[in-house]
């Protein structure tokens, strides 16, 4: 997947309504070589729709406090990665908004690692 194309197809899902499968609940803990990473928030993908790592589509989920398997959303945002293969996109409960500080609060958990710019709605 070209740069553009990767672009282009982030920018497709803005403000979109999406059923999303959450692999990393809240509380979710995961392993690295040097560290661990508990998620405070839901994180998942859209099924079948592959990102630009050729894994399907991350998404962050905003907005629901508690484990979740499954969840229809609504794109909210863009997590622009500058030094990565990949963006993120972000979702919340339909009808529900945060600000563009609010997402990169809840979000730099993961984001800290990487020069992510937010375009928000």
């Amino acid at each position: 997947m070209t740069f553009e194309e990767r672009k282009e197809q982030v920018k497709s899902y803005l403000g979109k309504r999406v059923v999303i499968g959450i692999d990393r609940p809240i509380g979710y803990i995961h392993k690295k070589e040097n560290y661990s990473l508990t998620y405070p928030i839901n994180y998942g993908y859209i099924p079948d729709v592959l990102g630009g790592d050729g894994e399907e589509l991350d998404v962050y989920l905003l907005g629901v406090n508690e484990p979740v398997e499954e969840y229809e959303c609504e794109i909210i945002a863009i997590a622009h990665r500058h030094n990565d293969i990949e963006d993120k996109l972000v979702g919340a409960p339909i009808g529900m908004s945060f600000t563009k500080n609010e997402i990169e609060n809840a979000i730099h958990f993961q984001e800290q690692y990487y020069d992510t710019e937010i375009e928000a709605l």
